[in-house]
């Protein structure tokens, strides 16, 4: 009866142990990352009788969750791939949308103010037409700054949003070293605390959802947990932590460092997955060359129609302003060029410091530059483009810095350094940056747009024959000490008037062959070798003079007689001239941005400003497009994940339910046979009695 009892008290100990498991199933129904649990039984040692073993009941084993390392793993990976492209995707879903908008994008203002242009071309004397270029001008360059300053936000934003991640990757990391702790003095005992694992998985899938993680558990059943490429953010109880600071190389960049001990390292670069690596692989990939590429095209902008506009004259006959404001003062300059926070000259009494001058638009790229100082011969710097971390060839030349890469290639930008460098210095160089915020409209006066040509070209009032001249093009304005800087008009008509005497250009002789007037020694070339009496003869005159090279091309045609002469004078009285507001026009389907150009300065390629815009459009909806495909396949591949985990540790209330009441059964069985051994001890008494 004692063994009786004793069986029925085992089996009603192990049923309400089952039915207290079931119930914590049933109330951690919803709890994240919990693990169905189940308890093992046994029986137990069986007691020799002169019948043979006869067993003594049962006895409850191990306590155990429905757990699966590769299926918890895999959940773990898949929640962090699925976390940075949803980080990404809602960033470049913004600039998607802001820059292919009809209303925020810069297409519209380009397209507005080459039609006032155009406009104000077929009437170069009408000012209201005129006053209608200032206003598309102003226009586009605020269309320039807004867009800018939205892009800036989004990086507000991601430097703001990768503090806030931080905090709570350090706030889970703390949570992960007590759990380790807890975990390894609860499993002491040789078993595991289901509570505490379900915890500490959880809270380390939370963090995977933040940041990438790579997990290696220990004997202790603590868990190493490491990021990046291999920093151990928890060992055991001991924990890392993460810190955003401003950028040494540019301090509205921020950067991550994984702080252990007393030592930092910055890790930005080596960060993958989660909603700290999606917002950091969309700032490298996405908006830093987005920003780069739309200042790109603002100076292009800028360059070219004040370029244009210097080569022609306004309705006073005076040479063009600039329409836009000049993005080489000093201001701008020192803004393209940073020096790094931790550069040794910076606790001497002068330290270096550097300003960055763009010397040709067409041929700048989009990338930012490594600038450092180590001392070497012949310039001192090295430089790496960082877009391609391709190498630059740096050359000093009167302590000015240019650069070209492996093919000798110009990158459109110089350096000038002041202070005293030391070996270790470094300058992060943002040539384009900036281009789309520092873009103004300056000019307010309609009267000084330039829309007439420098120069015209008169038939002799006295020439019997019927040769006809075109007015000249002004081919080329170029300083022959430096071929990127151009000249302004009044300076080459200056030159060519001193240079002719006369003004005469060509005078035909008895035997139609050009005549030199007094003062010319260099012969007009004329194209195929020589004037062709009754064709079009087109005829260059290239001269220098003064340090400056200048280019004229006319076209000849009909048949002068000997004695005929054409001359060239200055335009002043050009009123209704529109040659050099055509050529501005013109500027809308030249190629001007990313030129390539071959020995001769030809160019091999390049894009407009419309195309210039439209291939960023087309990169970022690229992009856009990929990006919402690949949250479509992370998702179902993390949704893959969570059901897999879910089909073996979820709780499943009907299973649960079926369980509660088998227990129940089983826990009024036990307690009917312990009924029977009571009652046969009472019948056992009762015989003595």
């Amino acid at each position: 009866m004692a063994d009786l009892l004793s069986i029925g008290l085992s089996g009603l100990s192990a049923s309400k142990t089952q039915l207290s498991i079931t119930g914590h199933n049933i109330t951690n129904v919803n709890t994240p990352g919990y693990s169905r649990q189940d308890a093992s039984q046994a029986t137990r040692s069986p007691q020799f009788s002169g019948a043979g073993y006869i067993g003594s009941g049962t006895s409850l084993v191990d306590v155990r969750r429905s757990y699966s390392e590769f299926l918890t793993s895999q959940l773990r990976s898949s929640t962090s791939l699925n976390s940075d492209v949803e980080a990404y995707k809602s960033q470049i879903d913004q600039l998607d949308s802001l820059l292919a908008g009809t209303t925020t994008g810069i297409t519209p203002s380009l397209q507005k103010f080459f039609s006032a242009l155009q406009t104000a071309a077929e009437d170069p004397a009408n000012i209201p037409a005129r006053q209608l270029v200032l206003a598309e001008a102003e226009g586009l360059a605020r269309r320039f700054n807004t867009v800018y300053d939205r892009l800036s936000e989004q990086n507000s934003f991601t430097n703001k949003q990768m503090s806030a991640v931080t905090d709570q990757v350090n706030r889970l990391a703390g949570s992960i070293g007590s759990l380790n702790e807890a975990i390894a003095i609860a499993a002491a005992n040789g078993k595991q605390p289901n509570d505490l694992l379900d915890a500490r998985d959880e809270a380390v899938r939370q963090l995977s959802g933040y940041i990438g993680v790579t997990v290696v558990p220990q004997d202790d059943s603590s868990f190493n947990v490491f990021i990046g490429s291999g920093q151990p953010l928890v060992v055991g109880s001991t924990v890392a932590k993460l810190e955003v600071v401003p950028g040494q190389g540019d301090p509205n960049r921020h950067e991550v460092q994984f702080i252990s001990g007393g030592s930092r390292q910055g890790i930005t670069s080596q960060i993958t997955g989660g909603e700290l690596g999606g917002l950091i692989r969309y700032r490298e990939e996405v908006l830093d060359s987005t920003m780069n590429s739309l200042g790109r095209l603002s100076l292009a902008v800028s360059d070219q129609v004040n370029t244009q506009l210097r080569q022609g004259l306004d309705l006073k006959g005076d040479v063009g302003e600039a329409l836009f404001g000049d993005y080489n003062n000093e201001a701008l300059a020192g803004l393209r060029a940073i020096a790094f926070g931790s550069n040794p000259s910076l606790n001497t009494v002068t330290p270096a410091d550097a300003s960055l001058k763009i010397t040709e638009t067409s041929v700048l790229t989009t990338s930012d530059y490594l600038l450092e100082y180590d001392g070497s011969i012949p310039s001192g710097y090295k430089a790496r483009r960082l877009s391609d971390n391709q190498p630059m060839s740096v050359q000093l030349d009167a302590g000015v810095l240019t650069f070209a890469d492996a093919k000798g290639r110009d990158q459109g930008f110089s350096v000038q350094v002041s202070g005293t460098p030391l070996v270790g210095d470094k300058f992060s160089l943002q040539p384009t940056r900036r281009g789309a915020a520092d873009i103004t409209a300056v000019l307010d006066q309609a009267d000084q747009l330039a829309f007439a040509a420098p120069v015209r070209a008169e038939a002799g009032p006295q020439n019997s024959g019927t040769g006809k001249i075109t007015q000249p093009d002004l081919v080329s304005v170029l300083d022959s000490s430096n071929p990127k800087l151009a000249v302004d008009a009044k300076q080459a008509m200056e030159a060519l008037q001193s240079y002719l005497g006369n003004g005469k250009l060509l005078e035909f002789g008895a035997d139609g062959n050009f005549l030199l007037p007094a003062g010319v020694t260099s012969v007009p070339d004329i194209e195929d070798g020589g004037f062709k009496a009754g064709q079009t003869n087109s005829v260059k005159l290239a001269f220098e003079t003064g340090g400056y090279k200048y280019e004229l091309s006319v076209q000849l045609s009909g048949t002068p007689k000997a004695g005929d002469d054409f001359t060239l004078d200055f335009n002043q009285s050009g009123v209704s001239d529109n040659r050099n507001a055509l050529k501005l026009v013109d500027l809308q389907s030249k190629q001007t941005v990313n030129v390539s150009l071959d020995a001769d300065e030809n160019v091999i390629s390049g894009v407009s400003f419309t195309d210039g815009y439209g291939e960023l459009v087309e990169r970022v909806g690229t992009l856009t497009a990929q990006a919402r495909m690949d949250s479509e396949a992370t998702g179902s591949i993390l949704k893959q994940a969570t059901d897999n985990r879910d089909s073996l540790s979820a709780v499943n209330l009907d299973e649960e339910a079926a369980n509660l009441i088998k227990f129940e059964q089983y826990y009024n069985a036990s307690a009917q046979i312990i009924q029977v051994a009571r009652s046969l001890f009472d019948t056992l008494i009762s015989s003595f009695r």
